[in-house]
């Protein structure tokens, strides 16, 4: 599998349906703006989060976006690895198989 694709497409289905629903579409965005600015933890520690719980509810697109988000924050492999680790202990085998496939988008995005 390619993530960047995966990323692509993704992207590409958001700026779709974002056309089909622009006012929820920027009211969604302004509630993601709105945490991730505010509040005490920082912005990294709030995509670890976002990545972990993505994993738990095996939402591959959120993956992508959260681990790209993450790359770019200068997230570490050994971080990101500490978040599957949780991620798996806090939904069992079905976040196993997600946090594979979360650690093989890392390595792809981060390169």
């Amino acid at each position: 599998m390619n993530w960047q694709d995966s990323l692509d497409g993704t992207r590409k289905g958001l700026r779709n349906l974002n056309g089909a629903i622009p006012n929820t579409a920027r009211a969604f965005g302004a509630l993601g703006k709105s945490v991730k600015a505010g509040g005490t933890l920082d912005f990294k520690t709030k995509e670890f989060i976002a990545l972990g719980i993505s994993i738990a509810v095996r939402c591959e697109p959120c993956i992508t976006l959260h681990t790209e988000a993450l790359a770019k924050a200068g997230a570490t492999r050994e971080e990101i690895s500490d978040v599957l680790a949780m991620a798996i202990q806090m939904g069992g085998g079905p976040s196993m198989m997600y946090a594979s496939k979360a650690l093989e988008c890392f390595d792809e995005l981060s390169s």
